[in-house]
């Protein structure tokens, strides 16, 4: 008895034992570290509210960009508004390339300065003078509007006996008459070519990524043209070929920020379960925020260089750009999202479903032996 007993002692000590099997490392680990994440996932607004934020996904926080969705809305359609009214109004200051005028080279044997120029011709008449260096401080390029009364023959050489400084002959070449005919052809041109960026940009985003992104897409790039250009139709700014380059430069930019961000609001769509669509696009927004903030901020330092240094002939186009960019990165969060948004964007339009002529069929075999072994 006394050996029986020892045996069954033996036996229920072995399989009694002090501490589990497995510790909660390793497979449950990963295990209950999903099943955190997804419990974290279906958090509430009213939770979000308490914490600043939601906490998704190690304790990141969410910016709410939507929160002021409705005002920047506001704001950027009182801006479209004044910028068309402006330039109903009032118009663009438009340059010599499109008005027509007078371009030359001059070239000098010392260093002037533009100014100097200017003035030299403002003095023997040449009123409102373009002066702008080619490269080094002797080699110019002269700008003048239509003038009246001058003979275009003699306009070489009026300009040469204009340019001439004490000690400090001048030479001209290239004397050119833009007439204003080819002025409005290259506005009517440089239209076409904003319009036609517009129109492609859209068709590229529906087939990149869905249609409702293309609308918030195309009327993002439309607020950032309409707002550059209300800006220098309000002020009186000049808007030459230099200025429309920095604004199809813009086109590309915006454009640019805008893919980043809906490259990023379709994986979230895709991957991310018990969120809110407004929830979804703030994470996204939030996400790519860091890239946003050192491309706009890499963009500004250059702009900002060409604004101080890069003298007369860039100030134009730097200040255009300089616009632009803050326009561009504001309407990548508050026009480019809050458009599709407001169009019901939701995870449906991020599924890929399967094609019918794809799907696979169920073949059944029916053997008549097994039926009759059945029977």
């Amino acid at each position: 008895m006394t050996d029986n007993n020892d045996n069954l002692n033996s036996t229920d000590k072995t399989r009694r034992r002090r501490t589990p099997r497995r510790d909660g490392k390793g497979s449950n680990a990963a295990a209950n570290a999903s099943l955190d994440n997804q419990a974290v996932i279906a958090q509430t607004d009213e939770f979000a509210e308490k914490e600043g934020g939601v906490k998704l996904l190690g304790n990141r926080r969410i910016i709410g960009f939507m929160k002021i969705e409705i005002p920047m809305m506001v704001i950027s359609a009182i801006l479209v508004i004044a910028s068309l009214i402006a330039i109903t109004t009032k118009g663009l200051n438009l340059g010599l390339d499109f008005t027509g005028g007078i371009s030359a080279d001059v070239a000098y044997s010392q260093p002037v300065e533009q100014a100097q120029v200017a003035s030299a011709l403002s003095d023997k008449g040449f009123n409102d003078a373009i002066v702008q260096y080619l490269g080094t401080r002797q080699e110019l390029l002269i700008r003048l509007p239509p003038q009246e009364n001058k003979d275009p023959e003699g306009l070489s050489t009026a300009l040469s006996v204009a340019l001439n400084l004490p000690n400090n002959p001048a030479k001209v070449d290239n004397v050119n008459i833009i007439g204003s005919q080819v002025g409005k052809e290259v506005y009517t041109q440089s239209l076409m070519a904003l319009g036609l960026a517009l129109i492609l940009m859209m068709v590229y985003i529906s087939i990149r990524f869905q249609f409702k992104l293309a609308v918030g897409a195309t009327l993002a790039l439309f607020h950032d043209v309409i707002v550059v250009c209300g800006l220098f139709a309000m002020f009186g700014w000049p808007f030459d070929l230099t200025v429309l380059a920095s604004v199809l430069a813009l086109i590309g930019y915006s454009v640019n920020d805008t893919i980043v961000v809906y490259d990023r609001i379709r994986e979230n769509f895709r991957r991310v379960r018990g969120l809110l669509p407004r929830q979804i696009i703030d994470l996204s927004l939030t996400e790519t925020l860091r890239r946003t903030c050192m491309t706009s901020g890499t963009v500004f330092v250059v702009v900002l260089a060409l604004l101080f240094l890069g003298g007369d002939g860039l100030f134009w186009f730097a200040l255009a750009q300089f616009i632009g960019t803050i326009a561009g990165t504001y309407s990548s969060i508050y026009v480019a999202s809050s458009v599709p948004l407001r169009m019901g964007l939701s995870r449906e339009d991020f599924v890929v479903r399967i094609k019918p002529e794809f799907e696979e069929e169920v073949v059944v075999f029916a053997d008549p032996k097994l039926q009759n072994t059945h029977d």
